[in-house]
């Protein structure tokens, strides 16, 4: 039998079917805004160059800061995120919802090791 990591991922108390799936790929670390913004800082650096070489690189360097930072808060809210649902729990009685923690782990971290 093969692995199926949309199958895997979707919670316990959700049948397979159009209906109940989720969506393929897993949810972005940062949201979408503010990936965005830091992309139009890059922008913004890439674009002003040419004319100010030393501010556009304090520029890329300022949206490289915010990314790092933003990325390991966001990590940092997931990780305690994930230890909440599981610390403390009976584990005879939570093992669906340990089980689902790991695979949460676990695709987080590969996801890391892809960077």
């Amino acid at each position: 039998m093969m692995y199926d990591q949309t199958r895997a991922q979707q919670p316990a108390d959700r049948t397979p079917g159009s209906a109940g799936r989720r969506t393929p790929g897993p949810e972005p670390l940062l949201p979408s805004d503010e990936q965005d913004k830091i992309v139009q800082r890059l922008r913004h650096a890439l674009n002003t160059f040419a004319d100010t070489p030393l501010e556009a690189l304090e520029e890329a360097e300022s949206a490289y800061d915010e990314a790092t930072t933003q990325l390991a808060n966001a990590l940092a809210e997931r990780r305690r995120v994930l230890r909440a649902g599981w610390q403390d729990r009976d584990p005879g009685t939570q093992s669906e919802e340990l089980r689902l923690a790991l695979r949460q782990y676990r695709e987080i971290t590969q996801r890391l090791l892809q960077l």
